[in-house]
Parts: structure tokens; C-alpha cells; sequence
């Protein structure tokens, strides 16, 4: 990219004048100045765009501007029935965006958003903004909530939500829960969908290790990552990330360099869930931050699943919460795929069990079988004690049950056959 400048009016690309350009200059330098869901942010650019938006948070508006500036995010936040205390009200309180200038002024002096595009471009990245046919429209359910923009590591177009399954869970988990994870995202990956995680250990590391060993054509996995694109965390999954990013996807709503933090992973969760038709927790703990990306799936109107584990394995916990609380029950890929694929297609065949001689018998004849010698025959008195039967009944039972090979006539009376 042409080193860019500083003007009066926003950050420009030198020699170019491409409106998409300069918006995408502004939304890289906004995802540096405003942390993930800074309200007054998130209320500033819906206002405004980013490009006005831009020179406001950077400190370029005259200081008289700033009370009618305040008026308009007054107004452009508008009736808010029901949250009089949330982020949209907060940010829309007098002395909000005052307030708000405070605290980006720190990071004014450090914005350099061509840098930060071309220091992407070299790790061969870039960045996606609403305004690109390759933008995400399963972001859009986030509304306000949805990312300034998308810093992506991958050669391929981002894959569509609808194609897309998240496969969560515990970073500490067992040896069960990385054994599902695997095959389920091995299978879902099988069946031609993207697997989308964190990128973190435990189920989210496996199941990108097990998406990267299908052999199905297209995006085999996403990481959506709680920092920079460039920042393999945590390190000890270093090449299991590189991989990710040369085969697949790393996506991060922050700029380069940024780093990990506690509340940038609970931020972020809303993405994977956004990102992916279906989210299915593998193991959780009954607070696990895999619990939060399904409370979004949720909110966003998604499908969720759980994995169901030992009623005594703390690690399931959360997964029997989930399902106690309406979340789909799966066991394996064909499964979670049946709740994405379209209407009349992907149906999970029940499973088949060897058939028994005695599948189907009315419960009198059951009675008269359980009866039955297995050795030496015994007469109809005897078996009209032992069963609690009369004789007429016990009659008919073994006409029925010789008929279908279980019962047979022998020395001293009736006794069951080989089969039953």
C-alpha cells in the first residue's frame, strides 16, 4: 500500500482518492483507538461513518463542535425502551463522548493504520470491512455489536455462516471430550462445512487439528483470535496456528500486535457464535466461557448443541446445563450437520441393533417364554403356576411361540428352543 498522511480530514492514502480506500484506512485505525464494543465508539461510527467518526475519537473536531456533537449521539441513539441503564444509554449520557476522548487520547499518538495494513499484507493478510462483498453477513445479526472490521490471515473468501459449525469447549479437557472433538469436526469437516473456533488449547485446538486432517475441499477451519492476527496465542499451539493460517483462517477484530486479554476472549465469543450456523459445546465446566459463545448463538436466533457426558465429570457440567435448557443433543458429525443442512437433507439414520428372537412379543407370550425350561420339558400345569397364567392362556402362548421357532414339545412337555 502508498504510505499514507495525516490530514485535516482523516488519514489518506497518498495518490489515491478511492472512497473504499479511505474508509478502510479509517476502520483499521478505528479497531486500534476503540477497544471491541466501546459503546461510545460503536455509537459514534453508526452516526457518523467511520471516516467522521475518525476525526472526532482522534481529537480533530474543534472543541465547540463537541457539545453539538454530543446532541447528535443523544439523538442517534434514540428511544431505548427497557435499557435505560445499558451501553447505548450510557454512551448517549452528556459527557459521554467527553469522557470517551479522555480515554482514546492516549492511543491518538500511536495510530498508523497503513503501517498496520501493510505490516498484514506481508504476513499475506488483510483486512475486510462491512463495505466488501467478502464481509461475514452472519455478522450482521450482531447489529451494533458487529466488529469495526476483520483482520484475516487466509487466502480463500471468509466462508458464509450457513456452511460454518463452532466446535467449543474446555481448554483443561479430558481424554473423552478431545476424542469427540475430533471426530466431530473431523466429520463435520467431512461434510464439506468450516469448523470455527478460538484457536485456544483443549477442544478448540482439537478440533482445528481435526478439521486440517479432513481432505474436503474449501476452508477446513477459522480461528477467531483475542488478539492480533500476527500473535500466535497461546504459544504452545504456535504451529497448529500456522497451519491454521496457510490452510485456513485467522480472523481478529484487533489491529496487529495487539494482545490477549481476559475480556477480549469474552468479547470475541460473539464472533465465533456469529460466525457459524451452529454451535456445538463439547465439554464445559458449569462457568466456562464456552457457555457465553452459546448464550450468543442463542441471542442470535443460531442453533446449539451439546455433547452429553458422565453425569459425575465436572467438565460436562455445563454441557448438561445447556441441554437442560433446550440445546440440541449430539453424539457425532451426521448429527450436528442434520440441525444445518437444508431442509429434507442430512437426516441422521437411527441407530440399528442386531434383532432378538423375541422383539415384538405381546407381553403374555414374554410370560409364558420367561416360564419355559431351558432342559426338560414341563407340562402346561406347571408352567400355569410358574408364569400366573391359566392354562388357556398358556395354550395359546405356546401355539404363538412354536409358531415362531422359540418354544418346542419335548419329552415331558414344553422347553425353549435353541434360538430363544
Amino acid at each position: 500500500m502508498t504510505p499514507g498522511h495525516q490530514g485535516r480530514g482523516g488519514w489518506a492514502v497518498a495518490g489515491e482518492g478511492n472512497g473504499t480506500d479511505q474508509v478502510r484506512i479509517a476502520r483499521a485505525a478505528l479497531s486500534r483507538l476503540f477497544e471491541p464494543l466501546d459503546p461510545v465508539g460503536v455509537l459514534l461510527v453508526a452516526a457518523f461513518g467511520p471516516e467522521e467518526a475518525l476525526r472526532i475519537a482522534s481529537g480533530r473536531a474543534p472543541a465547540a463542535d463537541l457539545a453539538a456533537l454530543g446532541t447528535a449521539l443523544e439523538d442517534a441513539a434514540g428511544p431505548d425502551p427497557g435499557r435505560a441503564s445499558g451501553p447505548r444509554a450510557a454512551a448517549a449520557r452528556p459527557g459521554a463522548l467527553a469522557g470517551a476522548l479522555e480515554r482514546w487520547a492516549p492511543r491518538v499518538q500511536h495510530l498508523a493504520p497503513e503501517r498496520d495494513l501493510e505490516a498484514t499484507a506481508r504476513l499475506g493478510g488483510r483486512l475486510v470491512i462491512p463495505e466488501d462483498a467478502e464481509w461475514p453477513a452472519g455478522l450482521l445479526g450482531l447489529g451494533a455489536e458487529g466488529p469495526l472490521c476483520l483482520w484475516v490471515r487466509g487466502d480463500e473468501p471468509l466462508p458464509a455462516a450457513e456452511r460454518s459449525v463452532a466446535v467449543v469447549g474446555s481448554r483443561d479437557a479430558t481424554g473423552y471430550g478431545i476424542s469427540v472433538a475430533g471426530e466431530l469436526a473431523r466429520g463435520v469437516a467431512d461434510l464439506g462445512l468450516t469448523v470455527v473456533s478460538g484457536g485456544a488449547y483443549g477442544i478448540d485446538g482439537q478440533a482445528h487439528r481435526a478439521a486440517l486432517s479432513s481432505s474436503a475441499a474449501g476452508v477446513p477451519t477459522v480461528a477467531v483470535m483475542a488478539g492480533g492476527v500476527d500473535r500466535y496465542y497461546p504459544t504452545g499451539n504456535e504451529e497448529l496456528l500456522r497451519e491454521v493460517a496457510r490452510r485456513g483462517h485467522l480472523v481478529s477484530e484487533l489491529p496487529p500486535g495487539a494482545s490477549p486479554s481476559k475480556h477480549r476472549f469474552l468479547k470475541r465469543n460473539r464472533l465465533i457464535a456469529a460466525m457459524s450456523a451452529l454451535t456445538v459445546v463439547v465439554e464445559a465446566r458449569w462457568r466456562s466461557g464456552a457457555l457465553s459463545t452459546a448464550r450468543r448463538a442463542v441471542d442470535l436466533g443460531r442453533h446449539v448443541a451439546a455433547v452429553p457426558g458422565s453425569v459425575y465429570s465436572a467438565n460436562s457440567a455445563g454441557c448438561h446445563r445447556l441441554i437442560r435448557d433446550g440445546a440440541a443433543c449430539v453424539t457425532d458429525a451426521k448429527e450436528a450437520y442434520e440441525l444445518v443442512a437444508p431442509s429434507g437433507e442430512g437426516l441422521a439414520e437411527d441407530p440399528s441393533a442386531p434383532a432378538r428372537a423375541h422383539d415384538g412379543l405381546s407381553l403374555v407370550d414374554l410370560m409364558v417364554l420367561e416360564a419355559l425350561p431351558v432342559r426338560r420339558g414341563a407340562a402346561v400345569e406347571s408352567l400355569a403356576v410358574v408364569a400366573g397364567l391359566s392354562e388357556a392362556e398358556i395354550r395359546a402362548g405356546l401355539g404363538r411361540l412354536s409358531l415362531v421357532g422359540l418354544c418346542e414339545r419335548s419329552e415331558g412337555g414344553w422347553r425353549r428352543s435353541r434360538q430363544a
